[in-house]
């Protein structure tokens, strides 16, 4: 098989992969998450690196699942391969990602702040109408990696992605 065609196929698994829905965010895919960090071509085996967004992340199987079906749907053999190196961070989304996000509800992570401060309160705006005026009501929200929050400004509740 020539480089051009491996290229191809890589692609096409790419491609494939990529548009995994992410199971609890369903808003986003894999790739706007940036936890597939490549897909590549061994002999005729599309392999997909995905690194979980925390070690303990609960649908890290269901993820790991899904691309490999979406993999085989495409007319590949597949293989993933779970990285815990590097850890992921919320600077890996895309900026695709963090609009989607947004539009979804959900106020996206705030670059700069909250790493290395697990209980500490970031300035988030509302996803809804944009106001900085917001509070958090809960460190943790419908899932581990999002905090609950209330707008001020329109009243509504909503999640924040956690800056991780």
């Amino acid at each position: 098989m020539t480089a051009e065609a491996t290229d191809t196929l890589a692609d096409r698994a790419w491609e494939a992969a990529a548009a995994v829905p992410d199971p609890e965010v369903p808003c986003v895919t894999v790739a706007d998450l940036g936890i597939l960090r490549w897909v590549r071509m061994e002999d005729d085996v599309a392999v997909a690196g995905v690194t979980p967004t925390y070690s303990g992340c609960p649908a890290v199987l269901a993820i790991e699942l899904a691309i490999e079906a979406a993999l085989r749907s495409a007319g590949f053999e597949a293989r993933i391969e779970r990285l815990m190196s590097p850890a992921w961070t919320t600077d890996w989304i895309t900026t695709e990602g963090r609009e989607k996000l947004r539009a979804y509800g959900i106020a996206p992570p705030v670059s700069g702040q909250g790493k290395g401060a697990l209980f500490a309160a970031p300035e988030v705006a509302c996803p809804r109408c944009g106001a900085a005026d917001t509070e958090r009501l809960s460190e943790f929200g419908s899932t581990a990696c999002k905090a609950h929050y209330r707008c001020r400004a329109c009243g509504e509740p909503f999640d924040y992605f956690k800056c991780i």
